[in-house]
Order: C-alpha cells, then sequence, then structure tokens
C-alpha cells in the first residue's frame, strides 16, 4: 500500500487528465491514475480534433474561445477553416445556426454556391449554400496532450499506469483508492477525469451517476481520387450527416455518428464507414480508391450535452472534470484554468474573464 497521500488524486491522464494535472501541479500534490498502458489511449488519441468556434453549441463557445490564446501561443494550430454546407431544403438550418452563434463572439458568415466551390471544387449542384467559419483550425493533439504531460511532470505530478479503479471510499479525512491488480492510493480530492468511464467511477465512489453517456463516433481516412487539397476546409453537413477534411493527402471521414455505447475500447462498424462513404460522393465528385484505416472512440456527454466542472452535491471532496463530448480537445486549456481555479479557491484567470462556472457545475442537476 503507498503511504504518499496527496492532495489531489485524478482519475484519467487523457486530455483533461494531464491539462488538469498540469495547472495544479505547480500548487499542489497530484496523482494521475490511469487504468491502460499509456495515457491517452481512448478518446485523446484517436481524435481528429480541430478548432471550431461553433463546436458544441453557444454554451461551449467561451470555452473555445478563451483556450484559442495557448493554442495558438504553443504553435498547436494550423489554419483550416470549416464549410458548414446546405440544400435548398436546408435553408432554415442556416438560418438558425446564423442566429444561433450571433453574438457568441464566433465568427461566421453566409456563403452563396459561388462562393462554396471556391473553396470546395467538385461540389454536386444541390448544395447551394453554406456558413463559414474562417478561425477553424486543425489541432495538433498528441502535442497539445505531451506537453500537459511534461508540465505536470515538471510540476511534480506522478503517473500510475495500469491502474483501473475498482474500489473508492473515505478513509478517515481522505480518499483510499485500490486499483485492480491491488495497489492503493490515498488523496483529499478525487478528480473524476475518467472519460467514458466517469459514471462508474462516481458510482464506485458512492456519489451516483449524473447520466453522463459515452456514444461512438467513426472515422475512416480514405485515399481518393482526385487526392483532397491540402488547404481544402473542413466541410460538415449543416444536418449533422457527416464531416471530412484532408489530412496528408488522404481524407478523414465521418458520418458524424453517434451511437450510445457501454464504456470499452471502441471499434469502428463497418455499416458506419460504408454510410460515411455513400454520404461523400453525394457532395462532392470523386473516386474512392480505397479505405487505408478506420477507428472509432466513444465522446461522452452529459444529459444536456454541456461539460461538467465541479463538486459532487453529496461529496465536496469528489470533483467531476468530465462530460466533454467531441469539444474537449479544443477547450481543454480553459476548462483547465477554470477547474484549477475552482479546486485551489483561486480567482479566475484573465483569459476566463466572464465565463460563470455555475453553468457547468454538476450540481445544476438537482
Amino acid at each position: 500500500m503507498s503511504e504518499t497521500r496527496y492532495d489531489f488524486a485524478i482519475v484519467g491522464a487523457g486530455m483533461a487528465g494531464a491539462s488538469l494535472a498540469a495547472e495544479l501541479s505547480p500548487h499542489a500534490s497530484v496523482l494521475m491514475i490511469e487504468a491502460e498502458d499509456q495515457p491517452g489511449y481512448h478518446a485523446t488519441g484517436r481524435s481528429a480534433a480541430f478548432w471550431d468556434e461553433c463546436y458544441g453549441g453557444p454554451d461551449v463557445v467561451p470555452l473555445t474561445l478563451a483556450s484559442g490564446a495557448f493554442l495558438r501561443e504553443h504553435d498547436l494550430l494550423t489554419q483550416r477553416g470549416a464549410l458548414h454546407i446546405a440544400r435548398a431544403q436546408d435553408s432554415a438550418k442556416v438560418d438558425r445556426f446564423l442566429a444561433e452563434f450571433s453574438g457568441t463572439g464566433a465568427t461566421i458568415e453566409r456563403l452563396d454556391r459561388g462562393e462554396m466551390i471556391k473553396k470546395l471544387p467538385g461540389l454536386r449542384e444541390e448544395w447551394i449554400e453554406a456558413v463559414w467559419e474562417p478561425a477553424c483550425c486543425d489541432i495538433d493533439v498528441g502535442a497539445l496532450h505531451a506537453l500537459y504531460l511534461a508540465r505536470a511532470k515538471a510540476g511534480g505530478a506522478k503517473l500510475a499506469v495500469r491502474a483501473r479503479i475498482t474500489q473508492a471510499g473515505h478513509k478517515g479525512d481522505c480518499w483510499q483508492l485500490r486499483s485492480a491488480d491491488g495497489r492503493e492510493f490515498l488523496a483529499s480530492t478525487l478528480i473524476n477525469a475518467a472519460g467514458a468511464w466517469a459514471d462508474e467511477l462516481a458510482d464506485i465512489a458512492g456519489c451516483g451517476k449524473l447520466g453522463i453517456t459515452p456514444y461512438r463516433r467513426t472515422v475512416a481516412q480514405l485515399r481518393t481520387n482526385p487526392a483532397p487539397s491540402q488547404t481544402q476546409p473542413l466541410v460538415l453537413d449543416i444536418s449533422g450527416h457527416f464531416y471530412f477534411k484532408p489530412e496528408s493527402g488522404r481524407l478523414w471521414l465521418s458520418p458524424h455518428d453517434e451511437e450510445p455505447s457501454p464504456a470499452c475500447d471502441a471499434a469502428p462498424e463497418e455499416l458506419a464507414v460504408a454510410a460515411a462513404i455513400d454520404r461523400l460522393q453525394q457532395v462532392v465528385r470523386l473516386d474512392v480508391e480505397r479505405v487505408e484505416t478506420k477507428w472509432a472512440g466513444l465522446r461522452s456527454f452529459a444529459p444536456d450535452r454541456l461539460p461538467v466542472y465541479g463538486t459532487d452535491a453529496r461529496d465536496t471532496d469528489f470533483f467531476w472534470f468530465a462530460g466533454q463530448g467531441g469539444f474537449g480537445i479544443q477547450t481543454a486549456p480553459a476548462a483547465a484554468q477554470l477547474a484549477a481555479s475552482i479546486l485551489l479557491n483561486q480567482p479566475m484567470p484573465a483569459p476566463l474573464a466572464g465565463i460563470d462556472p455555475k453553468k457547468y457545475s454538476p450540481r445544476r442537476f438537482g
């Protein structure tokens, strides 16, 4: 049994856990507890992440915008642009999109077909208008995760791998955690950054579930003729049925699927890949020569689709840092700073000015 007692034990060392450890470790003793052989095996390591100002909805926009400066400062963004395309029958959805994000700080504009074709040659005739997001960028997910792990280590944070927590309870004034292989850990505060396993961990700890549900998202890498231009934008269906983007001469394509799933090592479904290819060929004129690889990851959402940051209503020594869906990568800097400010009882840093942490509190669920 470990006799070391940490101020914070963070369960999960993906992007969520690593970013929060990096923020906390200069000020407190931190242990990251990772179930897998290495951090970032699940959602973080399978993300086709992009920094998209509108992704996640209007209430996520402040977190995305507040994260932009950090990502740019560390040269983690590559300019891409995002094109939300629509057919004639989708015009009302374009109106709603523009109205929904008006005044949020996101930069968006409506484009006609002539302007769309300049950005996406080969576009089929039925796609006639779009919402354009010029600020959208690719994120170097691996470099961001590595940066946070390095900062956490430099701050003194420790990492335990292959340590899936199976028991958690109070021992006096601290948490006593036990992993499946019998290791034990002590900490004053238990932080739930377990991603798809967030509700499972809360249940083990006696705090109860919030209804955070994992959903499978499938992505395939295609070789196409013609090959996509590296300057081609991220293209999304305004109705949410697909998205695709170029990547090193290939095309990354998703059917934008959201299939509820148990927390697991997610695998791609052949039908999802086939559906994605069929939808792609209804958008642009190209030949799919080969599916080179495919993968799936789990994106976890709370019932209201907003992230969950804050102390549990039943146990103030249990802290939620979960439910970050597909926007967890692009909001990681702001989310970690917000959570660290709460945990350390410090003022919110300047980039987070105007953000109300109560909006993301687990206590909103009653």
